[in-house]
């Protein structure tokens, strides 16, 4: 039986809150389901099986001098770990690593991919199927959802009649297409149309170009890592269309592509730090590009010898024409420098993090950019971890930052066997690890945003005092509110997690969704899932996925595989699908689909909803499913 390194996040093994780099686990095949998700020793098992593989000794001779410090752009290993070992393989040999890898034999490159990624190469994967010279760019289909929040606001509201779905149409869905993305167990990137097209991302590191009706490629483009953001589409004059995508990659690159095809504009790298990544889709406004930046450092910390931590979240904002910065915001305005040393004899250097995990929204009328930080990763702690920031979209200028929690200083190391490199702090990790949105209300407009803490903040957009706070979910390290959250009607939708994460609470597990009024924060309605898992491993019943409102109804996906749509006014789930079942790809694969975890929220346009299911990290089910539903109507 082959041993396989079993790919499992450390919120997996550590009940962590946002995303870290995943370690990896070696089991056997037949006994992967039964790992201890909660074991800390898990950690320093999956490291030295990592360390035993032959591929180490390959790497440490033609690519360790880079990418263990050298040279400062160059990502860590374990971020280039965070790739499929497919991927990693073809970026060795016929991409950006070419030359670099041009010392090693071909068996030797397949052993660093499998040493990088924790994982055995698999067999020959199939592709999405090609449309040939049938399907092209129609400049005269104009974008939908061509921002990932829908509306600069990011109030996640597509209008009934664009998305050609009433209330009464979700029953009528049938499944119209699906893709398998080659190599891949999680599917996070929310697709974009535009042209006749859907544009999405993939764990390989591969963005398509798909035909709405087919799901057929009509070109794909191979980024330097996974494409977990959303893919955003500039609008285009009908005279001289020329179209671009914009998204960013796991290794923290920045892109500019030719929507018709796939042909890059310019590339670029958002931060310096070995570490920086880019996990939330940028947003497009007028020909400026604003770019959140965040970091997978703070995993790093669970090594004593490591001296946590350096980087610090930012807001970059780019010329989305020809890639080139015109301003940078930093969440922390001094500099990380040495505080103290560990009992270990480590430096500390600080202050560090409070990254940016989620995509501004922007309010145009006060020509404002807002989104939330995550903790600090190594003492002190700052005012601006934990906190919704206001800048000027013009200068980038911080007009006001509102702290939800105080002194929330974490990282990996934190109640490990290893605790050298956790801060005084401790926690409690509470990030807005979702995005902002500025609604309207009866007395003017309020920016409102979700915690993992559970609870869901309305600010005063002109000067951040709080108009009304509520705590809608338990909340706590898996807890409260994940991705983001949507409104209409005058009211906010809040999906709730609740996972439970090994710790005691004082108050119940409310996972499920919940409405609340603009005006008040009051709860009008709640649905609470039952747990529906039947013993699944890595199955939750609480919601991560950010929700999209689709009409009157708000469709969202579960940890548990299955997605809901619910009636706005009351919260009856009026249609549901499970996603686990098996699908036919347009590759002539089976596929399933596993958690709804991450932004890859639902998408609905011209009678057609698009999921993305399978979130293969983090302690959820693995899953690989893009699926393309229909109407009758829509279908012919």
């Amino acid at each position: 039986m082959r041993t396989f390194i079993v790919a499992l996040g450390c919120c997996a093994l550590l009940g962590c809150g946002e995303p870290q780099p995943q370690e990896e686990v070696a089991v056997e095949t037949a006994a992967a389901e039964e790992v201890d998700p909660n074991s800390i020793q898990a950690i320093q098992d999956a490291q030295r099986a990592r360390e035993s593989l032959p591929g180490k000794q390959h790497y440490e001779r033609a690519c360790a001098s880079c990418h263990g410090g050298a040279v400062k752009k160059a990502p860590h290993k374990d971020m280039i770990g965070l790739m499929t070992p497919e991927a990693i393989l073809k970026t060795l040999t016929d991409g950006v690593m070419q030359a670099e890898a041009a010392v090693l034999s071909p068996a030797e490159r397949i052993e660093v991919a499998e040493y990088l990624s924790g994982q055995p190469l698999g067999a020959e994967l199939a592709d999405i199927p090609s449309c040939g010279d049938d399907v092209a760019f129609d400049a005269l289909i104009p974008a939908v959802a061509g921002n990932w929040g829908v509306q600069p606001e990011n109030q996640r509201y597509i209008d009934g009649a664009a998305a050609g779905l009433d209330r009464d149409d979700f029953n009528k869905l049938e499944p119209l297409w699906a893709v398998s993305f080659p190599g891949a167990n999680r599917v996070r990137s929310q697709p974009a149309f535009a042209g006749g097209l859907m544009f999405v991302g993939s764990h390989n590191g591969i963005v398509y170009a798909l035909d709405q009706d087919t799901g057929c490629q009509v070109w794909s483009f191979q980024a330097a890592g996974e494409v977990r953001t959303g893919i955003v589409v500039s609008p285009w004059g009908q005279a001289d269309p020329a179209p671009s995508v914009y998204f960013g990659d796991v290794l923290g690159n920045v892109y500019g592509l030719d929507a018709r095809s796939g042909a890059p504009h310019w590339r670029m790298r958002a931060d310096d730090h070995p570490n920086a990544t880019i996990t939330a889709a940028p947003v497009l406004q007028d020909k400026t590009l604003y770019v959140p930046i965040s970091s997978l450092e703070v995993s790093l910390a669970i090594d004593p010898e490591y001296a946590c931590c350096t980087f610090r979240g930012s807001v970059l904002a780019l010329d989305a024409g020809s890639g080139e910065e015109i301003w940078r915001t930093y969440t922390i305005e001094e500099e990380p420098r040495v505080q103290k040393q560990t009992s270990a004899g480590t430096d500390v250097i600080g202050p560090s993090g409070a990254v940016v995990w989620n995509t501004p929204s922007l309010d145009l009328e006060r020509r404002q950019l807002y989104f939330g930080t995550g903790e600090n990763m190594s003492s002190p702690a700052t005012t601006t971890s934990d906190a919704l920031f206001a800048i000027d979209m013009d200068t980038g200028k911080v007009n006001w930052v509102f702290q939800a929690t105080a002194n929330d200083a974490w990282n990996v190391a934190c109640g490990t066997s290893t605790p050298q490199n956790c801060p005084d702090e401790d926690g409690p990790d509470y990030d807005f690890g979702g995005a902002s949105l500025l609604a309207p209300a009866a007395e003017g407009d309020l920016l409102i945003a979700g915690q993992k803490s559970g609870f869901v903040h309305a600010l005063d957009p002109d000067d951040g005092t709080v108009v009304w706070q509520t705590q809608v979910g338990r909340g706590g390290i898996q807890g409260g509110i994940h991705f983001g959250i949507a409104a209409a009607h005058g009211r906010v939708y809040v999906p709730v997690s609740d996972m439970a994460d090994g710790r005691t609470y004082d108050r119940p597990d409310r996972p499920g969704m919940h409405a609340l009024d603009v005006n008040t924060g009051e709860i009008l309605w709640s649905t609470l899932h039952e747990d529906e898992c039947n013993g699944r491993n890595f199955c939750h019943p609480g919601i991560s996925q950010v929700p999209t409102v689709v009409g009157d109804v708000i469709v969202a996906g579960a940890m548990d595989g299955i997605v809901r749509a619910y009636d706005g006014a009351t919260g009856e789930v009026i249609w549901r699908l499970d996603s686990t079942e098996a699908f036919k790809a347009n590759s002539g694969e089976t596929t399933r689909g596993g958690s709804f975890g991450g932004a890859a929220g639902p998408v609905a346009h011209d009678g057609k909803l698009v999921l993305s299911s399978g979130y293969g990290i983090y302690n959820h089910m693995p899953g690989n499913l893009l699926l393309v539903l229909a109407t009758p109507e829509a279908a012919d």
